[in-house]
């Protein structure tokens, strides 16, 4: 079911200020708040974390690329137009080379897991004649893409144009900066209920936080606590706990510096190197684990030794020349909580139009956040404000978080 196009929750254009409230300040919760602040709405987030970057939005680094699939599924479209949007923004707010880069990524296709579509395939809805429809952007790798990748002539591959690495903490400060944006931070919602058709969010104490005739939540896992105790919530929220490895490059010896590809590489867990760490030297990066049904994300040894295999894994020349790099001596770790839903899809926009109108979603990116948020975002502010879709409707409807109330 897609969402009306406004929503009973939200207040029509001419009436006054458009107010709205967003619980969770991180890449979801950020780009719901931009989105809607750039259309003229008053956004107050709330987050119960002391600044930017707490939660699962403080991976140090991270990849923006597609998904692909031999039949160019609805999982390949979206992030497609997700990875779109995602650049589009970074190229608007972000500062290149530091905070992000378009340098393309090399997928090694391990077990040959992903394949490009073999033709242009008919989606049998016109709708779908759109940009993000088209698989144009990624190619099977070239011979010189491969070796510079320092992988074995005819090792399998794919090359996505469109992507590239973005430090995930500085675009959420960027969209927290919005004009008409502010932000509560060290406030936790407690609790979420309905009054006089305004959504009232208040504290452990029971202090009102904030009230709006619009409530997006988009706490990522913690969206689960609140939501739960609301009539006939049904989407199926899960943690999905993630750690990731890194160094510096200044602890790295010349020869394991040949051996560093020019560009991200992704497959099994992804590599990325000549970035900014969190102290500002630059660093390489692989990760991350998958973790389900963990709700906490302590930094774990064991899980630097299964990034070592993914790394030895994906770039086994590479892997073999870093093995000491992964001593306790030069590695570091960040872990943090993703939120996942089974078919992998977010949940976005009402929840339930007739029994909790204006309470909205935006929340289940999983591993896909800084893919998906973005567009997500903008999906929330073009159903609220009667704006242009950033993606086919046909592919939309498969985003509404509305698809649960029957399941």
């Amino acid at each position: 079911m897609i969402p009306p196009l406004l929503h009973p929750g939200s207040t029509p254009a001419g009436l006054g200020p458009r107010q709205a409230l967003v619980i969770g300040a991180g890449l979801s919760g950020s780009a719901v708040a931009h989105s809607l602040a750039l259309r003229g709405w008053a956004v107050t987030v709330i987050d119960q974390a002391k600044g930017i970057g707490a939660g699962a939005s403080g991976l140090p680094a991270g990849l923006a690329a597609p998904h692909v699939s031999p039949d160019d599924n609805v999982l390949s479209r979206i992030t497609r137009a997700g990875v779109q949007a995602t650049l589009q923004r970074a190229q608007t707010l972000l500062q290149r080379g530091t905070d992000w880069a378009p340098t393309g990524v090399l997928e090694h296709n391990l077990a040959g897991k992903r394949r490009l579509p073999t033709a242009k395939l008919d989606h049998h809805n016109t709708q779908d004649s759109t940009p993000e429809s088209t698989h144009e952007g990624s190619t099977q790798a070239s011979a010189e893409q491969v070796a510079a990748a320092g992988l074995p002539l005819g090792t399998p591959a794919l090359w996505h144009e469109q992507a590239g690495w973005i430090r995930p903490r500085q675009l959420v400060a960027a969209q927290l900066q919005t004009p008409g944006v502010q932000v509560l931070w060290q406030h936790k919602a407690q609790t979420i209920e309905r009054r006089d058709n305004l959504w009232t969010v208040t504290d452990a104490q029971g202090q009102t936080l904030g009230q709006a005739p619009l409530l997006v939540v988009a706490s990522a896992f913690d969206s689960l606590a609140l939501l739960q105790p609301l009539p006939g919530f049904a989407v199926p929220l899960n943690p999905l706990r993630g750690q990731v490895s890194f160094g510096h490059m200044h602890d790295l010896n010349d020869a394991q510096r040949q051996l560093l590809p020019p560009f991200p590489v992704n497959g099994h867990g992804s590599f990325i190197s000549g970035v900014p760490t969190p102290d500002g030297q630059s660093g390489w990066f692989i990760g991350s684990t998958f973790e389900r049904n963990c709700e906490q994300a302590p930094v774990r040894e064991e899980d630097h030794a299964a990034n070592q295999l993914r790394l030895a894994t994906l770039l086994p020349d590479l892997g073999a020349a870093m093995q000491q790099q992964f001593g306790p001596a030069h590695i570091h770790g960040w872990a943090g909580l993703r939120c996942t839903l089974p078919n992998r899809l977010p949940a976005v926009g009402p929840i339930d139009s007739q029994r909790l109108p204006g309470l909205w979603l935006c929340s289940g990116m999983g591993a896909r956040g800084i893919s998906l948020a973005v567009l997500c975002g903008e999906l929330t502010a073009a159903w609220l404000c009667k704006t242009p879709l950033p993606l086919a409707p046909s592919l939309a409807k498969h985003l509404a978080a509305e698809r649960y109330i029957h399941a």
